[in-house]
């Protein structure tokens, strides 16, 4: 084992979040840290990472504890790709990824012909080679993200921990982030821990899950021994469907409705989804009972589980897909029987960028639409710009703007009681 946590008790000021845990990992493994939001996931990957010193119990790299190692040396065999990016200064990619070569080096030393030939393998292995002198603020998200991956693999670690690496970013950079993954430790022995919240793609590939339940480990073990329909609702607390493609392959998650309410009402909303943008606004239109549909969605997408739990249509895209051009047909016509059409603040990449195309073509033609707007759309634009152009003529068109769900509901309600806006 090259990882070994023992008795591990996490937390932050007089708060308990992770008790008791002890769990191995082998050299070479890829282990992906799943469960439900609060239960101890990045605690767990903090104390691992030795960014959390643990309240009780002892972690070893190795046999040795991680937390009596010299941070410089902790580093030469440790390294993390943290959640967010935090690349807010004017550096270039190579000034950035040089930075892992700092454990490497002595007070007051400068790196050297060899530094830089591990930085320049380090930029060829993430493909960002001929980013090197861009600055990391020019950069989209996930070019951000697989500058970070290559600052770490400059530290030459031996273990990499990864929290979330994939959360909000197109399907070409998940795919191509997890093959990276995979590529390293079948080639080099690398080791990576990863938090991940998509269970569809921590299913196919991670060798082993470690789930999490209220700060607690409640299982561990192969993707097929860990997801199953009952598991998943004891964890998670909502019903799924787990298949096989094939006897023995990796299971794929569906989720089954709970909810069955009747319409109460004439209206009808269709809301534009994505990323876990629309849970709370779900909440409110299945209690007020208006007739809803969502899209267009990829399957196992947090918001699309809710709809689904909720017994919502939605139009739906297979799981890590582009939407398809029959996808976008279904969306907007989805769009056009709704009274109204709501754009909850998701992120957009290239591949549901279709989803605000239709959202615009609908304002444009008159049709109601309420954006709800919680910020910048810069910051959750990972399409280079061209998202941000289209919401700026959304924005010019005869929309309702508002800033939450509670608003949003309010425009609708104050219409369907004949109120004039």
């Amino acid at each position: 084992m090259i990882v070994d946590v023992l008795g591990v008790t996490c937390g932050y000021g007089s708060s308990t979040v992770l008790s008791d845990a002890t769990l191995q990992v082998s050299k070479g493994e890829f282990l992906g840290i799943v469960g439900p939001n609060g239960s101890g996931k990045s605690t767990l990957l903090k104390a691992m990472s030795r960014v959390l010193p643990p309240l009780h119990g002892r972690i070893l790299l190795q046999e040795e504890d991680i937390y009596k190692m010299r941070p410089a040396r902790a580093a030469r065999h440790l390294a993390v790709v943290p959640q967010e990016a935090g690349l807010d200064f004017p550096f270039t990619v190579e000034a950035v990824v040089m930075m892992g070569r700092i454990p490497h080096l002595k007070r007051f030393q400068r790196e050297g012909p060899q530094d830089r030939e591990i930085v320049c393998e380090a930029l060829r292995r993430t493909n960002t080679l001929d980013l090197a002198q861009r600055l990391v603020t020019e950069l989209s998200g996930g070019e951000k993200q697989r500058v970070l991956i290559a600052r770490a693999l400059a530290q030459e670690p031996q273990v990499l921990f990864l929290d979330e690496p994939t959360s909000f970013l197109d399907l070409n950079y998940q795919i191509e982030i997890m093959e990276l993954l995979n590529k390293l430790r079948f080639e080099e022995g690398l080791t990576a821990v990863m938090v991940v919240h998509d269970l569809n793609l921590a299913s196919q590939y991670c060798d082993n899950l470690l789930v999490l339940k209220e700060g607690k480990i409640f299982t561990a073990g192969r993707p097929a021994q860990v997801l199953t329909e009952e598991l998943i609702k004891e964890v998670y607390g909502c019903e799924v469907k787990v298949e096989q493609r094939h006897p023995g392959g990796r299971p794929m998650l569906f989720i089954q409705p709970l909810i069955h309410r009747p319409n109460t009402t004439h209206y009808r909303v269709h809301v534009v989804g994505g990323g876990g943008s629309c849970g709370l606004l779900f909440h409110y239109l299945q209690e007020q009972g208006w007739e809803v549909s969502a899209g267009v969605i990829n399957i196992g997408d947090s918001d699309w589980q809710e709809a689904k739990r909720q017994g919502f249509s939605v139009v739906e895209a297979a799981p890590f897909s582009e939407i398809g051009l029959e996808e976008d047909r279904l969306n907007r016509q989805a769009m056009l029987k709704a009274d109204y059409t709501i754009l909850p603040p998701i992120p957009f990449g290239s591949g549901n960028l279709p989803n605000l195309k239709a959202v615009l073509e609908m304002a444009e033609r008159g049709a109601p639409v309420i954006v709800i707007d919680e910020g910048s759309i810069a910051e959750r634009d990972y399409t280079g710009g061209e998202a941000s152009q289209i919401y700026k003529k959304l924005l010019q068109s005869q929309v309702h703007l508002v800033e939450s769900a509670e608003q949003a509901m309010a425009v609708m309600e104050r219409e369907a009681d004949g109120v004039e806006q």
